[in-house]
């Protein structure tokens, strides 16, 4: 049952992220072969220029091992993954690098250095993960949020994550993307908390808390994917059967989610954490180099967006 289907880097979006210059990135701790190797794949794509936050000689050593000369890659010393992230946020913070990738380090550790309040990361935003799920052969995706970060949402932080998920589909090219609001059911109900939650989204959308979006729901998986499965049951609308991004209600959900497409249909899950001033490319020590890869390239066109975004004149 379990998929063999070779992983793939979607081709296009590679392409999309080569247009733009190199994305200077923090490399936190990459102390193992895997962490290094995901680096450097990405420099020699013209993806990302690292900047390598952990133990030098280790760093070298490992480096050595693969065949990467580091005479031209800027090494910055910590002596342990907390000093790593610090460091690696700091760089952030005094416009040294414009993207955070994570090495051989906690997550939790990571996440509280770009969170505190002296790194001056934070925004307006909550942090929420956004899963870019391609599968072989296809240039069509498919976005899950929130899988990794957010445990057991309220309204409120399904709000700050649906429109972190529209940003980045807005960076990625699609100007309205359409979110369907994953639950059971197609119907409000008491006992389906999540079902209430997305008609309280849907209503917050309509008074505009969702701009550049096509937000929907309650809607199961199989009507937010299948337009045959919604015709059958008389769902209409703009989202059933064309969903970008599919909302879910929790994290347990959302992780079953992008795993079982990962495993049984071959899929890539490349992904960021959203909501930080800058892109975290938040890598699991599971992930093919296909997913790094992929991860890196979603980060690139982000940055470009946000800085196309700066760009812009006010009126």
């Amino acid at each position: 049952m379990l998929s063999n289907k070779p992983k793939e880097c979607p081709a296009r979006l590679l392409a999309q992220a080569r247009q733009h210059p190199r994305v200077t990135t923090a490399v936190i701790n990459p102390i193992n072969e895997i962490s290094l190797a995901s680096a450097r794949m990405a420099q020699d794509q013209g993806l990302i220029e690292p900047i390598l936050v952990g133990d030098i000689d280790t760093m070298r050593r490992q480096a050595e091992a693969m065949g990467w000369l580091l005479d031209h890659v800027r090494l910055v010393q910590a002596g342990d993954e907390t000093e790593a992230a610090r460091l690696g946020v700091a760089l952030v913070s005094e416009g040294k690098a414009h993207s955070i990738m994570k090495g051989h380090v906690h997550t939790d550790i990571l996440l509280r250095a770009v969170l505190g309040r002296a790194a001056g990361l934070r925004t307006d935003s909550r942090l929420s993960h956004v899963f870019y799920m391609t599968v072989p052969g296809s240039d069509q995706a498919l976005c899950i949020t929130d899988a990794v970060i957010n445990v057991q949402p309220s309204v409120l932080d399904k709000l700050h994550i649906a429109r972190n998920a529209i940003e980045f589909m807005h960076a990625l090219g699609n100007p309205e993307p359409r979110v369907a609001l994953l639950s059971g059911t197609e119907e409000v109900s008491k006992s389906m908390p999540s079902s209430q939650d997305a008609a309280e989204l849907v209503k917050l959308a309509a008074m505009g808390a969702l701009p550049g979006a096509v937000v929907e729901g309650p809607l199961a998986f199989d009507n937010a994917v299948s337009l045959e499965a919604a015709a059958i049951k008389g769902i209409t609308g703009k989202v059933p059967g064309h969903a970008d991004i599919l909302l879910v209600p929790n994290l347990e959900s959302g992780n079953f989610l992008f795993k079982q497409m990962v495993y049984f249909m071959g899929a890539t899950a490349a992904g960021l954490v959203l909501g930080a001033r800058v892109p975290i490319i938040l890598t699991s020590r599971a992930d093919p180099p296909e997913a790094r890869l992929a991860s890196c390239a979603l980060a690139s066109l982000y940055c470009a967006h946000r800085s196309a975004q700066t760009l812009v004149p006010v009126s």
